[in-house]
């Protein structure tokens, strides 16, 4: 039995595509033997720290673009504060115990380090959609890099890559549709 027509004609490959990626991702992170699930012997643990200190940094860049967005556009901290709230739980994730009296552990914006592996949000656009799509487009290439990234670190690793580069793949599309 066919499926009924979408009322409005959907808005291009964005959904599937997100979908696709995650998928994708899970299944890379799936083929992983067990023996390479943080055992160390394959890889550097130096590596591997540094690619999590990398994703740690990077989601402290990220809660500071929505910080200078929330500061620049007070009417849009409603609809970006779930966002910018997961970011920091990212953020978090990566760090791991070692990173609990951080800064950007912290919910009030403006009190995370600026990260050196994202352009610094030292200019917002004054249109609201423009910042929004400013967002979209961090989110959108913080998760293409997470996604590369996963393929060179052990299991553990790789799928909280995983994961995240899907939230933040998630993160992008629903910036995306709220600017339209």
């Amino acid at each position: 039995m066919p499926f009924p027509s979408p009322s409005r004609a959907p808005s291009g490959p964005r959904r599937r595509a997100l979908f696709a990626s995650a998928a994708g991702a899970a299944l890379l992170v799936g083929c992983s033997s067990p023996g390479d699930s943080g055992s160390g012997t394959s890889r550097s643990p130096s590596a591997t720290e540094r690619a999590r200190a990398r994703a740690a940094r990077d989601s402290a860049g990220l809660v500071e673009r929505y910080d200078a967005v929330i500061t620049v556009h007070p009417a849009l901290a409603e609809r970006l504060r779930p966002l910018r709230a997961a970011a920091v739980r990212h953020g978090e994730a990566f760090r791991g115990a070692r990173g609990a009296g951080s800064p950007t552990a912290s919910p009030s914006p403006g009190t995370s380090r600026p990260s050196p592996s994202l352009s610094p949000p030292a200019s917002v656009p004054g249109n609201e959609k423009d910042a929004l799509a400013d967002l979209a487009a961090a989110e959108r290439a913080l998760s293409d890099r997470r996604t590369t990234a996963l393929l060179a670190v052990p299991g553990e690793l790789a799928r909280l890559l995983a994961s995240v580069a899907a939230a933040g793949a998630a993160h992008a599309y629903l910036l995306t549709e709220s600017a339209r």
